[in-house]
């Protein structure tokens, strides 16, 4: 496997990663809305991903390819997004008939959204950022350790 095929793997897994911190701002920041109906509430999201490897052995089952013709790499590398969906959990009812946004029998309803577990949530998509930026600057410097040999044998 090539340095730069590494440096593409490490791109996906910082995609994925700010695309797991999006969602995780985006539940925070509605972590404390209101809503007059169960149908309005806001839902958690989560973002779906997928190892690029499953991908490759589906169209590697249906070509019989194990490599990309363009070029030439293994499938099978890096994350892939699936989509974001939101979560199934019932949002929270409260019964509070003097906010202005209650309901007919009193009830408001606020999002299904933790925050103690979004900000874990965050902290590991954080850390696991920091490893894939780790890991392009360290193919990096081996690309550049490379070179260097390079010249000084010429």
């Amino acid at each position: 496997m090539s340095v730069f095929r590494i440096l593409d793997i490490a791109g996906t897994a910082m995609n994925a990663q700010s695309v797991r911190l999006n969602a995780t701002a985006s539940n925070l920041a509605n972590a404390e809305a209101v809503s007059s109906s169960v149908e309005t509430t806001y839902r958690a999201r989560r973002p779906l991903f997928a190892a690029a490897m499953d991908e490759a052995l589906m169209l590697e089952q249906n070509t019989g390819e194990k490599t990309d013709p363009v070029t030439g790499e293994p499938y099978g590398v890096g994350v892939s997004l699936k989509g974001i969906v939101e979560s199934e959990a019932p949002p929270i009812m409260e019964y509070n008939p003097n906010h202005p946004m209650a309901d007919k029998d009193g009830y408001i309803y606020r999002p299904n959204v933790n925050p103690v577990e979004e900000m874990a949530d965050m902290i590991d998509a954080q850390r696991s950022y920091q490893t894939a930026v780790n890991i392009a600057e360290n193919a990096k410097r081996m690309l550049s350790a490379t070179l260097r040999l390079g010249q000084q044998q010429m």
